[in-house]
């Protein structure tokens, strides 16, 4: 009678192991936050998961849907708390699932749209991501109409670019600022300052907070026939201590200082945050073609590139300590446009509690950005692009030699400029001029 409970006790006891782990196994995976990133012409929804994704999905029209299943996952998650401002995804929502184990998610979608859809496996400070990215084939998205690069007084085209966003924070500081917020800041006070210069037109790579992939953005300089690409960063390291700017160029091998090999793996984690599908879909073909074009027409870029760092450095040293004097070189891929010059700033160490601050404050943020404008705008009056207006101002550059009788308002009428200008082009304090005195005239 003993020997018959105590088989009976085991065979209880291993149907309830066999039913708690059965239980697990179905429950293993949980929604545990949803974001959305809208940007001009995509979204990015990214669906943050305790475990790795076993997903299917498949599409309805009438009104358009995308339907994804998630294989043992409860429906614990409330998507309507999520901010959404994107134009593309209209409703978040639950629906009935093909297994009482799955989760089934509805994302209601504006109109037909591209998709691409992918797990990423985790990477601090994410866990497993299931990433959905739609596109707008059809975007009216605003661009700007450029002329070739051969015309004649067309503007300097200087693409600005905001590290990281959306997805992707940059590094963060001990204080928990997000280098893509400091980096987003100072761009458009660069680009506040170009747009306020004859002859300069910039273009922004982001506008707000989204995440573009470091391949893509080259491409988009390489779209509108730049003439300059200025990324912007915030720098960060293992320790506290380092601090100041440097400004930094491709280097067709491998960095070969510590600082310059943590900013290639650093980079290389920022694709991933971002959920790089182009890392994932990358082939060797690819990247010996990339290599190919990288050979035959990197000389002139990189020339200039260096040459707009040193420029660059000469006014960032007014504003900050320099991490570094003279421009550092890191194979990068934010920089790899090979018939465009790339440069990008390193504005200070974000992982420096007081340059953290710094970088957090609005009158520091104008500063570094005027002394990246007064960087450029120095290396292109020296060498203005061919074609441009400011390379026609060169060349039409005018003297006047002060003759008896003239004044400097009978000489701005008669050269049809500003007293102001004139003044400006010549650093006179005073509308007095002297007889035999020789004056630049400034073009129309």
């Amino acid at each position: 009678m003993q020997t018959f409970c105590s088989k009976q006790l085991n065979v209880l006891l291993i149907s309830f192991i066999l039913m708690a782990f059965s239980t697990v196994s179905f429950a293993k995976n949980t929604i545990e936050g949803l974001r959305i990133w809208p940007s001009p012409n995509t979204t990015r929804l990214v669906f943050d998961l305790a475990d790795t994704p076993n997903y299917s999905y498949f599409t309805l029209n009438n009104p358009q849907r995308l339907v994804i299943d998630i294989e043992n996952t409860p429906r614990n998650y409330d998507f309507s708390k999520v901010d959404n401002d994107s134009k593309l995804v209209k409703k978040v929502r639950y629906s009935t699932a093909k297994n009482p184990q799955s989760v089934r998610v509805v994302i209601e979608l504006s109109k037909k749209l591209e998709k691409n859809i992918f797990a990423l496996p985790p990477t601090a400070p994410y866990g497993d991501r299931l990433v959905i990215d739609l596109n707008d084939p059809d975007s009216s998205a605003p661009q700007i109409v450029l002329n070739s690069k051969s015309t004649t007084d067309r503007d300097i085209i200087i693409v600005i670019d905001a590290g990281h966003g959306g997805e992707d924070p940059g590094s963060i500081g001990p204080s928990g600022s997000y280098e893509k917020n400091i980096t987003l800041g100072i761009a458009e006070r660069l680009e506040a300052l170009i747009n306020k210069e004859n002859g300069m037109k910039p273009v922004m790579t982001r506008t707000g907070d989204y995440y573009i992939s470091p391949n893509k953005r080259p491409q988009l300089a390489r779209k509108h026939k730049a003439d300059m690409f200025v990324s912007i960063h915030a720098d960060a390291f293992t320790t506290p201590q380092p601090s100041g700017a440097s400004v930094w160029v491709l280097s067709m091998k491998r960095a070969n200082t510590e600082l310059g090999r943590w900013l290639e793996r650093t980079e290389r984690h920022s694709e991933l945050l971002g959920g790089a599908a182009e890392i994932i879909q990358d082939t060797a073909n690819e990247r010996y073609l990339a290599q190919a074009l990288l050979d035959m027409s990197m000389d002139h870029s990189l020339t200039t590139s260096y040459d707009v760092s040193r420029d660059m450095i000469k006014h960032l040293r007014k504003v900050t300590r320099l991490h570094k004097k003279t421009p550092q070189a890191a194979s990068l891929a934010v920089l790899t446009s090979p018939d465009i010059p790339s440069i990008l700033v390193e504005t200070g160490f974000i992982s420096n509690p007081k340059e953290e601050k710094n970088l957090n404050w609005s009158t520091y943020r104008q500063r570094l950005a005027q002394s990246v404008f007064d960087g450029l705008k120095q290396h292109f009056k020296g060498s203005p692009p061919d074609g441009s207006l400011w390379a026609k101002w060169k060349q039409e550059k005018r003297t006047h030699r002060v003759r008896s009788g003239e004044s400097l308002s009978l000489l701005a009428q008669r050269y049809n400029v500003q007293i102001s200008t004139l003044k400006k082009a010549n650093n006179l304090n005073t509308d007095v001029v002297r007889i035999g005195q020789v004056l630049t005239i400034p073009s129309t």
